[in-house]
Protein backbone atom coordinates (compact mmCIF):
# COMPACT_ATOMS: atom_id res chain seq x y z
CA UNK A 1 0.00 0.00 0.00
CA UNK A 2 2.43 2.32 0.63
CA UNK A 3 4.63 1.84 -2.59
CA UNK A 4 0.76 2.76 -4.29
CA UNK A 5 0.72 5.86 -2.46
CA UNK A 6 4.16 6.49 -3.07
CA UNK A 7 3.79 6.07 -6.83
CA UNK A 8 0.84 7.81 -6.58
CA UNK A 9 2.64 10.77 -5.29
CA UNK A 10 5.43 10.64 -7.67
CA UNK A 11 2.86 10.90 -10.86
CA UNK A 12 1.04 14.18 -9.31
CA UNK A 13 4.27 15.60 -8.31
CA UNK A 14 5.33 14.71 -12.37
CA UNK A 15 1.93 16.48 -13.44
CA UNK A 16 2.27 19.40 -10.95
CA UNK A 17 5.84 20.30 -12.65
CA UNK A 18 4.45 20.08 -15.94
CA UNK A 19 5.59 22.81 -18.22
CA UNK A 20 3.46 24.55 -21.20
CA UNK A 21 6.21 23.11 -23.41
CA UNK A 22 5.64 19.65 -22.34
CA UNK A 23 2.18 20.05 -22.65
CA UNK A 24 2.22 20.87 -26.55
CA UNK A 25 5.11 18.06 -26.76
CA UNK A 26 2.40 15.74 -26.06
CA UNK A 27 -0.41 17.77 -27.86
CA UNK A 28 1.62 17.20 -30.95
CA UNK A 29 2.96 13.39 -30.76
CA UNK A 30 -0.88 12.91 -30.23
CA UNK A 31 -1.92 14.93 -33.13
CA UNK A 32 0.96 13.13 -35.45
CA UNK A 33 -0.26 9.32 -34.10
CA UNK A 34 -4.09 10.62 -34.65
CA UNK A 35 -3.27 11.55 -38.43
CA UNK A 36 -0.48 8.62 -38.82
CA UNK A 37 -3.73 6.38 -37.94
CA UNK A 38 -5.73 7.71 -40.60
CA UNK A 39 -3.35 7.82 -43.38
CA UNK A 40 -3.20 3.76 -42.44
CA UNK A 41 -6.73 3.59 -42.37
CA UNK A 42 -7.18 4.46 -45.41
CA UNK A 43 -4.72 2.59 -47.51
CA UNK A 44 -3.90 -1.04 -47.61
CA UNK A 45 -1.28 -0.60 -44.91
CA UNK A 46 -4.12 -1.23 -42.31
CA UNK A 47 -4.50 -4.86 -42.79
CA UNK A 48 -0.54 -5.32 -42.41
CA UNK A 49 -0.72 -2.61 -39.76
CA UNK A 50 -3.13 -5.10 -37.69
CA UNK A 51 -0.89 -7.94 -38.05
CA UNK A 52 2.10 -6.49 -37.06
CA UNK A 53 -0.03 -5.11 -33.78
CA UNK A 54 -0.96 -9.00 -33.32
CA UNK A 55 2.78 -10.15 -34.18
CA UNK A 56 4.28 -7.82 -31.06
CA UNK A 57 1.51 -9.05 -28.88
CA UNK A 58 2.30 -13.10 -29.32
CA UNK A 59 5.89 -11.48 -28.79
CA UNK A 60 5.11 -9.67 -25.45
CA UNK A 61 3.41 -12.83 -24.31
CA UNK A 62 6.26 -15.27 -25.25
CA UNK A 63 8.49 -13.07 -22.86
CA UNK A 64 5.86 -13.12 -20.08
CA UNK A 65 5.60 -16.92 -20.29
CA UNK A 66 9.15 -17.51 -21.14
CA UNK A 67 8.64 -19.34 -24.62
CA UNK A 68 12.24 -18.69 -25.22
CA UNK A 69 12.25 -20.39 -28.98
CA UNK A 70 9.12 -18.31 -29.73
CA UNK A 71 9.93 -15.55 -28.84
CA UNK A 72 13.46 -15.91 -30.65
CA UNK A 73 12.50 -16.63 -33.63
CA UNK A 74 9.37 -13.63 -33.54
CA UNK A 75 12.18 -11.39 -32.51
CA UNK A 76 14.48 -11.96 -35.44
CA UNK A 77 11.09 -12.17 -37.72
CA UNK A 78 10.61 -8.63 -36.56
CA UNK A 79 13.85 -7.04 -37.36
CA UNK A 80 13.63 -8.61 -41.02
CA UNK A 81 10.38 -7.76 -41.44
CA UNK A 82 11.30 -3.91 -40.95
CA UNK A 83 13.36 -4.27 -43.97
CA UNK A 84 10.10 -6.38 -45.89
CA UNK A 85 7.95 -3.56 -45.02
CA UNK A 86 10.51 -0.92 -46.70
CA UNK A 87 10.21 -3.25 -49.82
CA UNK A 88 6.75 -4.46 -49.81
CA UNK A 89 5.48 -0.72 -49.54
CA UNK A 90 8.38 1.18 -51.45
CA UNK A 91 5.54 2.85 -53.75
CA UNK A 92 3.96 4.17 -51.26
CA UNK A 93 6.82 5.18 -49.53
CA UNK A 94 7.70 7.52 -51.99
CA UNK A 95 4.27 9.39 -53.20
CA UNK A 96 4.61 10.12 -49.23
CA UNK A 97 8.03 12.08 -49.38
CA UNK A 98 7.05 13.58 -52.78
CA UNK A 99 3.99 14.76 -51.48
CA UNK A 100 6.08 16.12 -48.29
CA UNK A 101 8.12 17.63 -50.36
CA UNK A 102 5.92 19.42 -52.51
CA UNK A 103 5.23 22.91 -50.88
CA UNK A 104 2.39 23.53 -49.36
CA UNK A 105 1.10 19.69 -48.99
CA UNK A 106 2.50 18.92 -45.51
CA UNK A 107 -0.91 18.50 -44.26
CA UNK A 108 -2.49 16.83 -47.08
CA UNK A 109 -0.04 14.06 -46.85
CA UNK A 110 -1.99 13.06 -43.75
CA UNK A 111 -5.89 14.13 -44.58
CA UNK A 112 -5.70 12.72 -48.29
CA UNK A 113 -5.85 15.75 -49.98
CA UNK A 114 -8.45 18.54 -50.47
CA UNK A 115 -11.45 16.84 -50.61
CA UNK A 116 -12.60 14.32 -47.78
CA UNK A 117 -13.34 10.49 -48.61
CA UNK A 118 -17.01 11.53 -48.75
CA UNK A 119 -16.85 14.32 -50.55
CA UNK A 120 -14.87 12.40 -53.20
CA UNK A 121 -17.11 9.39 -53.26
CA UNK A 122 -20.23 11.79 -54.07
CA UNK A 123 -18.58 13.17 -56.83
CA UNK A 124 -17.49 10.07 -58.25
CA UNK A 125 -20.97 8.75 -57.98
CA UNK A 126 -22.39 12.22 -59.64
CA UNK A 127 -19.58 11.33 -62.60
CA UNK A 128 -20.69 8.34 -63.17
CA UNK A 129 -24.27 8.92 -63.04
CA UNK A 130 -24.14 11.63 -65.45
CA UNK A 131 -22.02 9.84 -68.12
CA UNK A 132 -24.50 7.01 -67.37
CA UNK A 133 -27.74 9.07 -68.17
CA UNK A 134 -26.17 10.42 -71.40
CA UNK A 135 -25.80 6.71 -72.75
CA UNK A 136 -29.48 6.12 -71.27
CA UNK A 137 -27.89 3.08 -68.74
CA UNK A 138 -29.84 2.11 -66.21
CA UNK A 139 -28.61 2.14 -62.78
CA UNK A 140 -29.76 1.64 -58.80
CA UNK A 141 -27.55 3.08 -56.45
CA UNK A 142 -28.34 2.97 -52.76
CA UNK A 143 -26.60 4.92 -49.91
CA UNK A 144 -27.00 3.05 -46.69
CA UNK A 145 -27.10 5.17 -44.04
CA UNK A 146 -28.83 4.28 -40.50
CA UNK A 147 -30.47 1.52 -40.94
CA UNK A 148 -28.18 -1.52 -42.15
CA UNK A 149 -28.98 -3.40 -45.18
CA UNK A 150 -28.03 -6.66 -44.44
CA UNK A 151 -30.45 -8.72 -46.35
CA UNK A 152 -30.05 -6.94 -49.37
CA UNK A 153 -26.25 -7.22 -49.30
CA UNK A 154 -26.80 -11.14 -49.10
CA UNK A 155 -28.74 -11.52 -52.27
CA UNK A 156 -25.99 -9.68 -54.32
CA UNK A 157 -21.79 -9.82 -54.22
CA UNK A 158 -19.80 -7.93 -51.85
CA UNK A 159 -16.96 -5.71 -53.78
CA UNK A 160 -15.84 -3.82 -50.74
CA UNK A 161 -13.80 -1.41 -53.59
CA UNK A 162 -13.59 2.24 -53.30
CA UNK A 163 -15.96 4.71 -54.84
CA UNK A 164 -14.75 5.09 -58.74
CA UNK A 165 -16.89 6.67 -61.51
CA UNK A 166 -15.17 3.92 -63.85
CA UNK A 167 -15.84 1.07 -61.85
CA UNK A 168 -19.60 2.34 -61.35
CA UNK A 169 -20.19 2.58 -65.22
CA UNK A 170 -18.73 -1.35 -65.46
CA UNK A 171 -20.85 -2.47 -62.94
CA UNK A 172 -24.22 -1.45 -64.78
CA UNK A 173 -22.86 -1.72 -68.02
CA UNK A 174 -25.74 -3.55 -70.36
CA UNK A 175 -23.65 -6.67 -70.81
CA UNK A 176 -22.37 -6.86 -66.86
CA UNK A 177 -23.21 -9.71 -64.99
CA UNK A 178 -24.09 -7.36 -62.04
CA UNK A 179 -25.92 -4.59 -64.18
CA UNK A 180 -29.47 -5.55 -63.26
CA UNK A 181 -29.07 -5.46 -59.31
CA UNK A 182 -28.44 -3.03 -57.45
CA UNK A 183 -24.92 -1.33 -55.61
CA UNK A 184 -24.68 -0.87 -51.58
CA UNK A 185 -22.56 1.96 -50.65
CA UNK A 186 -21.72 1.68 -47.38
CA UNK A 187 -19.45 3.90 -45.44
CA UNK A 188 -18.06 5.54 -48.89
CA UNK A 189 -17.49 2.38 -50.19
CA UNK A 190 -18.87 0.15 -52.73
CA UNK A 191 -19.84 -2.70 -50.58
CA UNK A 192 -21.66 -5.02 -52.54
CA UNK A 193 -23.37 -5.26 -56.51
CA UNK A 194 -25.73 -7.21 -58.13
CA UNK A 195 -27.88 -6.35 -54.76
CA UNK A 196 -32.11 -7.39 -54.89
CA UNK A 197 -34.55 -4.88 -53.68
CA UNK A 198 -38.07 -4.98 -52.29
CA UNK A 199 -40.47 -3.18 -54.73
CA UNK A 200 -42.83 -0.88 -53.35
CA UNK A 201 -46.61 -1.95 -52.73
CA UNK A 202 -48.08 1.57 -53.62
CA UNK A 203 -50.37 1.10 -56.64
CA UNK A 204 -50.81 4.52 -57.09
CA UNK A 205 -47.43 5.63 -58.82
CA UNK A 206 -47.46 6.64 -62.06
CA UNK A 207 -47.54 3.61 -64.76
CA UNK A 208 -44.73 4.83 -66.58
CA UNK A 209 -42.59 3.71 -64.04
CA UNK A 210 -40.96 0.34 -64.33
CA UNK A 211 -39.09 -2.03 -62.16
CA UNK A 212 -36.40 0.16 -61.24
CA UNK A 213 -37.98 3.15 -60.04
CA UNK A 214 -40.52 0.68 -57.56
CA UNK A 215 -37.54 -1.00 -56.66
CA UNK A 216 -35.47 2.19 -55.52
CA UNK A 217 -38.85 3.60 -53.84
CA UNK A 218 -39.35 0.34 -52.37
CA UNK A 219 -35.77 0.04 -50.38
CA UNK A 220 -36.55 4.24 -49.04
CA UNK A 221 -39.61 2.66 -47.64
CA UNK A 222 -38.32 0.07 -45.77
CA UNK A 223 -35.25 1.88 -44.42
CA UNK A 224 -33.89 5.60 -44.32
CA UNK A 225 -31.43 4.23 -47.43
CA UNK A 226 -30.81 7.24 -50.26
CA UNK A 227 -31.44 5.51 -53.67
CA UNK A 228 -29.87 6.86 -57.01
CA UNK A 229 -31.91 5.77 -59.67
CA UNK A 230 -31.29 6.03 -63.59
CA UNK A 231 -33.79 5.19 -66.35
CA UNK A 232 -32.96 2.81 -69.03
CA UNK A 233 -35.93 4.34 -71.29
CA UNK A 234 -35.11 7.99 -70.89
CA UNK A 235 -31.72 8.34 -68.89
CA UNK A 236 -33.37 10.62 -66.76
CA UNK A 237 -31.73 10.48 -62.90
CA UNK A 238 -34.15 10.29 -60.07
CA UNK A 239 -33.59 9.88 -56.15
CA UNK A 240 -35.83 7.95 -54.21
CA UNK A 241 -35.95 8.64 -50.06
CA UNK A 242 -38.11 8.35 -47.63
CA UNK A 243 -40.76 6.80 -49.99
CA UNK A 244 -40.39 10.21 -52.08
CA UNK A 245 -39.20 9.69 -56.21
CA UNK A 246 -37.50 13.00 -57.10
CA UNK A 247 -36.99 13.09 -60.83
CA UNK A 248 -35.34 14.78 -63.53
CA UNK A 249 -32.29 16.22 -61.67
CA UNK A 250 -29.45 17.37 -63.35
CA UNK A 251 -25.87 16.09 -62.56
CA UNK A 252 -25.60 19.96 -60.30
CA UNK A 253 -28.86 18.78 -58.30
CA UNK A 254 -28.15 14.99 -57.92
CA UNK A 255 -24.74 16.50 -56.15
CA UNK A 256 -26.60 19.24 -54.26
CA UNK A 257 -29.08 16.69 -52.81
CA UNK A 258 -26.13 13.90 -52.01
CA UNK A 259 -24.37 16.49 -49.81
CA UNK A 260 -26.88 18.04 -47.88
CA UNK A 261 -28.53 14.62 -47.63
CA UNK A 262 -24.95 12.80 -46.60
CA UNK A 263 -22.50 14.73 -45.34
CA UNK A 264 -22.37 15.14 -41.87
CA UNK A 265 -21.46 18.99 -42.14
CA UNK A 266 -23.79 21.11 -39.59
CA UNK A 267 -23.90 23.89 -42.39
CA UNK A 268 -25.15 21.79 -44.90
CA UNK A 269 -27.73 19.87 -42.81
CA UNK A 270 -28.81 23.32 -42.06
CA UNK A 271 -29.48 24.47 -45.48
CA UNK A 272 -30.99 21.14 -46.20
CA UNK A 273 -34.28 22.51 -45.94
CA UNK A 274 -34.12 25.76 -48.22
CA UNK A 275 -32.08 24.11 -50.45
CA UNK A 276 -34.63 21.31 -51.65
CA UNK A 277 -37.65 24.03 -51.43
CA UNK A 278 -35.95 25.95 -54.14
CA UNK A 279 -33.97 23.38 -56.35
CA UNK A 280 -36.30 20.10 -55.93
CA UNK A 281 -40.01 21.06 -55.41
CA UNK A 282 -41.13 17.80 -53.44
CA UNK A 283 -43.91 15.80 -54.76
CA UNK A 284 -44.48 12.05 -54.57
CA UNK A 285 -43.69 9.77 -57.07
CA UNK A 286 -47.06 9.34 -58.54
CA UNK A 287 -47.03 13.12 -58.99
CA UNK A 288 -43.94 13.45 -60.91
CA UNK A 289 -43.45 13.48 -64.47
Amino acid sequence: MNGFLQNFGQQIKYILDMRITDILDILIVAYVIYLLSNLIRRTRTYTVFQGILILLGILGLSNILRLRTVNFILRNTMELGLLALVILFQPELRRFLEKLGTSGKLFSVFTGGDASPSEEAISQVVSACTQLAETKTGALIVFERTNKLNDQIRSGTVINADINAELLKNIFFVKAPLHDGAAIIRDWRIHAAGCVLPLTGNNNLSKELGTRHRAGIGMSENSDALVVIISEETGAISVAMDGTLKRHLSGEALEKLLRSQLLPDTEEQGKRAMLLSRILPGAKGNNDD
